[in-house]
């Protein structure tokens, strides 16, 4: 039987407010357990929880943002259950009313563009943090600490419609919204201190089928790769299940990188177990048209604004400029690079941008904002290649020495300090493929005989003879004329 892979994922987007969602305690990340939790954080009697303005514009940001609705009203609601880093019980969230609905995500998979549709995105405080392995009581007991610095941070949920079909492209999906909402600044994105985490909800079906099969949800995944093994895995699993004649369950899961697998945590609560109604203690949440545009004109210029300018103004493919706005510092320093270039010369530095570029910054795990090559030096490289000094291959040299700091990281300097300059004066090049000629007469055959190897392998000669130095389009071009 084939089966076709159904995915949606809920999103944590920590945002990026100095204090939390409903008290003025700090998010800051790594201060001493339970230092930053206040009377609000820990419910004692008597608090009262004060929403956050800081929070709900950025709320309102990726609204507008994804061409979503931002709700004129929208209402908080208790979300009850027990765990022990949940001190109220319940956690304030959004339930019927949300203040972000719709919207949508484009990205590409394979060079393909594909879009997809979101449920909702609502606003909600973080729980606490139980800590489990390796913890120590007071005595030296096997124990569980409690710690609340995170209970109350504030969080947007971004929720997707089912519409992902499979791993690959929910990676890409959640690839291009940790883009949008760091390029936002509503969020610093940091996976590793939990800014960003997602929850895969994953179910299979026979092709064909219409009805969605039974999903389990994956919590808390923070890393793109570890979200492509976890759904990897459940989709094997759970058509391992079916295919031997047995149901699945719907439930919570873990995902283990260590072993590679996902684990059954707990069975999967519906919306009924968790009794929500409205948080009587916080009034609905009203935000005029006026706050809209506002927020709207605050905003930066986003991703698809720049994307599509990119191709209209400075004849980029889609695909290139769909990569060079999945972050806003390599958009702005491509921006600056093409500035500096002559007029339809953009597509050179794109080029340069997601490829050497880019792969030195992969290699010594860099951003495009510590990137020790300037953009209008790396526009003097490329300007250089232009007006047929060095070729690509030299203009690679230089670049490594530019990266390194050599001569001040000046291109002009770099080349002119290692003899680099290209060999252009069509007399001197001219001799030399006489001299080749006159060596290498059984290839010359070779080549009249129509092998096509024969007279690449003549051009290699030239170059040779040259140390490299020899324009390449020069010495194909007056070899061909002196062949034929």
């Amino acid at each position: 039987m084939e089966w076709e892979i159904v995915i949606g994922l809920e999103t944590h987007v920590q945002l990026s407010t100095q204090s939390k969602i409903f008290s003025d305690s700090s998010t800051r990340f790594g201060a001493l357990p339970n230092t930053q939790a206040n009377e609000v954080d820990m419910a004692l009697p008597g608090s009262l929880p004060v929403l956050n303005r800081g929070a709900v514009e950025r709320a309102i940001q990726f609204g507008l943002a994804v061409d979503a609705h931002v709700a004129p009203l929208s209402v908080f609601a208790r979300k009850n259950y027990f765990y022990p880093d949940l001190p109220k019980n319940y956690q304030i969230s959004q339930f019927e009313i949300p203040v972000v609905q719709g919207g949508k995500i484009s990205f590409f998979v394979d060079g393909v563009e594909k879009t997809i549709n979101l449920t909702r995105a609502h606003l909600e405080e973080d729980a606490g943090k139980s800590l489990h392995e390796n913890f120590r009581g007071p005595h030296g007991e096997s124990s569980t600490g409690i710690d609340l610095n995170r209970t109350g941070t504030p969080l947007l949920e971004v929720v997707s419609e089912p519409e992902m079909r499979s791993a690959a492209e929910a990676v890409a999906y959640g690839r291009a919204l940790h883009a949008l909402v760091v390029w936002l600044g509503i969020c610093d994105g940091n996976m590793q201190e939990g800014s960003f985490r997602m929850d895969a909800n994953v179910s299979v079906r026979p092709k064909g089928q219409a009805e969605f099969g039974t999903r389990t949800e994956t919590k808390n995944v923070n890393s793109f790769r570890f979200l492509e093994r976890a759904i990897q895995y459940e989709v094997r699993r759970q058509i391992e299940i079916l295919e031997d004649g047995g149901k699945i369950v719907q439930e919570t899961r873990l995902y283990d990188a260590d072993r590679d697998e996902t684990r059954s945590m707990r069975s999967k609560e519906d919306a009924h177990d968790y009794r929500y109604f409205p948080d009587p203690d916080l009034p609905p949440l009203i935000i005029a048209t006026e706050w809209v545009e506002q927020v709207r004109n605050s905003m930066p210029a986003l991703p698809a604004q720049k994307r599509a300018r990119f191709e209209r103004d400075l004849g980029l493919t889609a695909y290139d400029a769909a990569q060079l706005t999945m972050d806003r510092a390599m958009a702005d320093y491509f921006e600056a690079c093409a500035a500096a270039l002559p007029a339809g010369q953009a597509k050179l530095a794109a080029n340069w941008l997601l490829g050497e570029v880019s792969a030195a910054l992969n290699r010594e795990e860099r951003e495009i904002s510590s990137c020790p090559v300037e953009p209008a030096r790396l526009a003097a490289l490329i300007a250089r290649i232009i007006d047929g000094t060095i070729s690509n291959k030299m203009a690679r040299d230089v670049f490594s020495a530019m990266w390194a700091g050599e001569n001040g990281g000046d291109p002009d300097a770099i080349i002119e300090a290692r003899g680099l300059k290209q060999i252009s004066d069509t007399g001197a090049i001219s001799g030399m493929i006489d001299e080749v000629l006159a060596a290498h007469p059984a290839i010359v055959e070779e080549y009249r005989a129509g092998k096509q190897k024969a007279f690449n392998s003549l051009v290699g000669q030239v170059m040779k003879a040259a140390k490299g130095k020899a324009n390449p389009q020069q010495v194909n071009e007056l070899l061909k004329q002196k062949l034929s």
